[in-house]
Formats: C-alpha cells, structure tokens, sequence
C-alpha cells in the first residue's frame, strides 16, 4: 500500500500511509485507537472502493482496484471484522458458505457443503457438528469458523481486526497457533491487536500508525522488539508506569450484596450465581477475576436492574439500609451505574450522536417539564468530550463514527453523568490501546479518590492486580475467594478461577 489517504468530513483518517507486507509473513499493525489501522484495512479490503481514496494498492507485483469485498476476496484478501460476520440463526455450514453456496442450476449442494464444512472445521481445530446454529457456540469458536469461511475462499492474504479481544487464554492461544500454521501453508496474515505480548510472540514484523501516518515499520527478531519498544513507537513516548500511581483512602463498606442467586434465562435448572456475598468500600477499587462464563457479568447485570436471567434470591443494601435493584432504573436512582462489556450492543445506540448519548442515562437532570435543555445537553457533553480526550471534531458527531476506545470513553462519560456512587466497569479496556487504557485507569483512579466504590471485571490479571485494592474470584457462578490485591499473584487467583474452593477471608 503506497501513499494512502483516505478522508471523512472534518477528519484526515490516513495521510500518506504506506504499509508493505510479504508473502507467507504475519504482519502486525499497532496504533492508538483512532490511529487509523482499520481504516487502512477497510481500503485494502475493498470495503472503502477504489476511487475513495488516493494512492495506490500493489497485490501480487500488480496495482489493484477493488470496488467491493467481494472483487477483493476474489483475489484472495479476507478480512475478519471484529463484529464478526456471522448470522446467529443460521448454521455453521450456512454461514461458512454463505453467498459462496456449491451446487449447480440454482439448487444448493448441502450434502458437499456439509462434507467440506467437515473439512474446513477439522483445519481449523473444531469438531463441532456443521448443523449446530452459530449462536450456540462461544465466540472463540465463532472466530474460528471465520477462518474457516475465508479458507473456503483460497484466502491468500488474511487480515484479523483484534482477533482474540472476546477470547480467554486458552482460545487466544489456539487462535493464534492456528494463525502460525497458515504461515506454515504460504497464507500471509495482517493482524491489528492491542494486546502486545501476542503481537511480541506471534508476528514477524510491526507497522506502528499514529495519527494517521505510518511511522514505523520493525522487523520483531533483528530489531530486537519488545512491549515497551511497541509503545514507545505508538505514542511517541514512553509509558513508565502504565497503571497510575494510587494513595488510596478507603472508607467504610457503603455497599453489600447477601446470598445472591440468579438463574440463566433460558435453562430452568441452570443457575449462573450461586450465593454471591461482597462489599465494596468507598474509595475502594474491588475487582472481579473469572474465566469466560464463570459468571462475573451475570453478576454485575442481574445487581444493575436484574438485568441477565433470572433473579431467585438476595439482598442488596447501601450504607446499611437494603435497596430495590429490580429495575434499571432504581438501579441508576440508588446511584449504581454499569459500563456493559460490549459497548456497541448495549453500551451505545449507534444511531444517536456524542452529546444525546452522554446525557441518556440522565436526561432528568437537565430537563424541565420533559424539555430537554439542549444548550445544557451540548454544553455536559463538550465538557466530557475535553476532561476525557474523546477524539472528535464535535459533539455533534455520530458515535458509530468513533473509534473503539473513543466510543468507550462516552460510555463512561454516559454514566459519570448519572454521578453513581458505585461504577460498575465491566471489560472496560478491551480492544482499546495502550494509551486510552492508562487514560481510563487514571479516570478509575480519580472515582475512587472522590470517595466512590468502583468494580472492575477484567480477563487481564495484570490489570486487575494493578488497578484494584481487593480482588473476588468466581468460579461457574460462585465466589471462591476474596484476597488483597498487594497480597495476590496471577498464579493465586488462577487457582481459585478454576476451582470452587473455600473462600478465603481478605486482611
């Protein structure tokens, strides 16, 4: 890719950046959120046609002229999105020969479909059966069955918008073993990641993006790359310390939940939290440590309005006295509020722009006989739109526009405005730079210092050990164990997240 601009109203998304990869190789690209990086790939991918851009794509010793995804599939360049692709209701067979069906004289062949589905899963690692639904398998297995579609389509060049930010350890490792073993068959990978250690471990070369120009290209092995080098690169400097310093001050318990127990929504003899007991103190910073499934978001939504499944039993109470949490809304009025893991389905409504989806969640505060005042609306979201560095010419500009980590700031910015006392932050760094991450610890920090009780559930135990003052494990739906966080390890909480071990009582 040679010279590539690429520009929106109002904004310069790529400026002269330029991008070379080779044939058989795993090339990564890192940059803040907002850098550029899937825009770049929208233009390489054809989902940005040729003639909306300037510069020049040379494929295979040839200038390219894609004016869609399908001419550019057609050449052998599939590009997995990070909202995966897939439709839920259909199986996997289905979807993996979606728009690609084999058959002859418009009747569908499903017997060869469903034979090479067999095949093209076994490639990949999956053993599932090719009639189950999409929606029935988890998303590491969803990602996998991506793979398989694009090598159904003789992909050459395969380009993986943050692969494993929805995957725990044991799928990310899978996903990437996978992602080396096409190497190993010729196919050359593009992927786009925030999370550093797999970049370090997995690709040959990095092309580092900031603010829409193409810095720097490193070759991981003869360059001797690592962490601290690929951040230094993406933000012009480096991050000492990339939790923030903390002096807490905590206070006394102001929040506490008793003998909580939920029932998953669909299965009657499933329950996903079993007698959940915890406390939050203000000023404290409580995390919560499980793996994919263990039930830590059925937790924190069935508390935020019994939000997920289906409330059995339990009592909540606030500064001593029990509370009603059996809707959002007295949930929100008993100063709770909730940052969902995923922003764009529940977090945002992406139809709305920056300064309605800032107040949404409070509108009451800046109305008068049910009239929004819309100077006040603008003026609260220019405020957030600076103290949060939300990267946007305007408020007035749609949140579907953003990036990632821009459109979790106004979530946060969105429930910072309800003024909760406790802030329930559910994954609320995935898929977002290094960057934004400190930025966001630093706005944990501050809640805190403010004197109000903050949860984090993250699948980063590094994050959790360096943002919290105690730490929860839960383990399918039951908390095995409460520990100081100066006093925890990865390998100690490892323990109690894969065993329904006696709870152990914090200092």
């Amino acid at each position: 890719m040679n010279s590539i601009t690429k520009e929106f109203p109002g904004v310069k998304a790529l400026d002269q950046v330029s991008l070379t990869v080779k044939a058989g190789e795993i090339h990564a690209i890192c940059g803040e959120n907002g850098a550029g990086k899937s825009t770049l790939m929208k233009v390489l991918s054809g989902v940005y046609p040729f003639g909306s851009y300037e510069g020049d794509i040379v494929y295979q010793g040839a200038v390219v002229k894609f004016k869609d995804i399908r001419s550019s599939e057609a050449a052998g360049i599939v590009i997995i999105h990070q909202e995966l692709a897939l439709i839920p209701t259909l199986s996997i067979t289905e979807n993996i020969f979606l728009g690609n069906e084999p058959g002859r004289g418009g009747v569908i062949d499903w017997v060869s479909a469903k034979k090479t589905a067999i095949e093209l899963l076994a490639r990949v690692g999956l053993t599932d059966d090719p009639d189950v639904l999409i929606k029935d398998i988890g998303v590491g297995k969803q990602q996998l069955v991506e793979i398989a579609k694009a090598i159904n389509k003789k992909v050459k060049l395969l380009i993986l918008d943050e692969p494993t930010a929805a995957l725990n350890e044991q799928e990310s490792q899978h996903l990437l073993d996978l992602i080396r073993g096409l190497k190993g068959r010729g196919i050359a990978s593009i992927m786009i990641s925030h999370k550093l250690n797999e970049i370090e471990s997995v690709a040959d070369s990095i092309t580092i993006i900031r603010d829409g120009k193409s810095v720097e290209t490193l070759d991981v092995v003869a360059d001797g790359v690592d962490e601290d080098r690929i951040i230094r690169g993406m933000v012009g400097r480096t991050l000492e310390n990339r939790f923030p310093d903390r002096h807490p001050h905590i206070g006394e318990v102001f929040f506490e939940v008793k003998d909580w127990n939920v029932q998953h929504p669909i299965s009657a003899e499933r329950k996903v939290v079993k007698h959940a007991n915890f406390t939050v103190r203000r000023g404290e910073v409580v995390g919560f440590a499980g793996l994919m499934g263990a039930g830590r978001t059925e937790l924190a939504m069935s508390i935020f309005g019994h939000s997920y499944g289906k409330f059995l039993s339990g009592q909540a109470f606030k500064d001593g006295k029990e509370i009603n949490l059996n809707s959002v809304t007295k949930a929100i009025d008993n100063g709770l509020a909730y940052v969902s893991e995923d922003r764009k389905a529940l977090g945002l409504n992406l139809l709305d722009d920056i300064k309605r989806s800032v107040v949404s969640a409070k509108l009451s505060k800046i109305s008068k006989a049910d009239v929004v005042d819309g100077s006040a609306e603008y003026t609260i979201a220019e405020e957030y739109r600076k103290s949060l560095r939300i990267k946007t010419p305007t408020v007035d500009e749609g949140v579907n526009k953003l990036s990632g980590g821009n459109q979790q700031k106004v979530v946060l910015a969105k429930w910072m405005f309800t003024d909760p006392d406790l802030l329930i932050l559910d994954e609320p760094t995935r898929g977002i730079d290094v960057g934004a991450k400190s930025e966001i610890y630093g706005i944990i920090r501050d809640l805190a210092a403010q004197g109000k009780g903050v949860i984090i559930i993250s699948s980063e135990l590094p994050e959790l050990l360096g943002v919290s003052d105690r730490i929860y494990t839960i383990f399918e739906g039951q908390i095995t164990s409460e520990i100081q966080a100066a006093d925890a390890d990865p390998e100690t909480l490892m323990k109690s997240m894969t065993s329904a071990k006696k709870k152990v009582a914090a200092a």
